[in-house]
């Protein structure tokens, strides 16, 4: 077997809503009282759980017959050394692709859907039995890919977050962020309820909301209708954008500077003003963040590396 076709296949799966509950409850019966008191079907979860163990049963016998593999949780990730000519596989929602594709640097990612019927899987173009074949192509460089653009953000003391799909800067409660932001020749003290940069993989989640919410709020107090579509932005597209949520004008605040577009030429800076509970969290995960408290400086920018999606 030659050296490429010899490559390490990393399997990232994930825990199962059945068996999170089960860590929480201690086990199953207590879990299902639970559900069941809130008035929710236990089945469902019991379901989608025989399903993900049935989808991981075969690819682990397709993993076995193809020779060296590792397994590892998502929850490991952060701590997980890849190999440059590592090949992953990642089994679960599309949130756990682009949770692994951030800890990545080129390596090919293969996302695996153990449910089609119950996910869209947008980034999981293949299943279980699929994977045998799209390793061997992979291995050998054979397989198509499409390259995904990720966001970075850089504070001060050098401590960087990647994001795959989009960046928070805010308070870690509901209360309001206060910052000052820096874009191009312009720069303005803000308070709002935080700023989200997004890349185009995330175009279509929490910025499409945000703009489509700004569109409609300012189509209902104008009365008259707007019919504007947020275009999503390609995967690899070389721009970033940023929105401004819920920003509020005062005395000491201003509005103006809530929207754009950054690139290689022009980052985007922002500089805390918040004595405490300030982060900055990346994909939607709370638990993957830096602190963004006064003193913090923090610059984003397009990141160095790329995602490299099995297609």
């Amino acid at each position: 077997m030659d050296v490429q076709s010899d490559r390490k296949i990393v399997l990232v799966t994930r825990k199962t809503r059945l068996e999170n509950l089960i860590i929480r409850f201690h086990t199953q019966a207590q879990a299902k009282f639970y559900i069941e008191s809130q008035g929710a079907d236990f089945t469902d979860y019991l379901n989608e759980n025989k399903q993900y163990l049935s989808a991981l049963r075969v690819t682990l016998a397709a993993l076995e017959e193809r020779g060296r593999f590792q397994r590892i949780d998502r929850s490991y990730l952060t701590n997980f050394q890849f190999a440059p000519d590592d090949i992953v596989v990642a089994l679960g929602q599309d949130g756990l692709v682009a949770n692994v594709i951030k800890y990545l640097d080129g390596q090919p990612l293969i996302g695996v859907n153990p449910d089609p019927y119950r996910y869209d899987g947008v980034l999981l173009p293949f299943e279980p039995r699929d994977l045998q074949l799209i390793i061997e192509e992979t291995a050998v460089n054979q397989r198509a890919y499409e390259t995904v653009t990720m966001a970075k953000a850089t504070l001060g003391d050098q401590q960087v977050l990647y994001a795959v799909n989009d960046l928070f800067f805010g308070p870690k409660s509901h209360t309001s962020a206060r910052y000052e932001i820096e874009f191009g020749k312009y720069k303005e003290v803000q308070s709002s309820s935080g700023v989200i940069v997004s890349t185009g993989l995330g175009s279509t989640g929490w910025m499409k909301s945000i703009v489509t919410g700004s569109v409609g709020i300012a189509a209902g107090m104008m009365n008259q209708q707007m019919d504007i579509t947020y275009p999503a932005t390609k995967w690899d597209s070389n721009n970033l954008q940023f929105a401004v949520r819920e920003p509020f004008p005062s005395k000491a605040t201003e509005a103006r500077l809530v929207f754009g577009e950054i690139n290689a030429s022009k980052p985007l800076g922002l500089s805390s003003l918040m004595p405490e509970n300030g982060v900055i969290f990346s994909d939607g995960i709370e638990t993957d963040f830096l602190d963004f408290n006064s003193g913090a400086k923090a610059v984003v920018t397009v990141a160095e590396k790329q995602g490299r999606l099995i297609i």
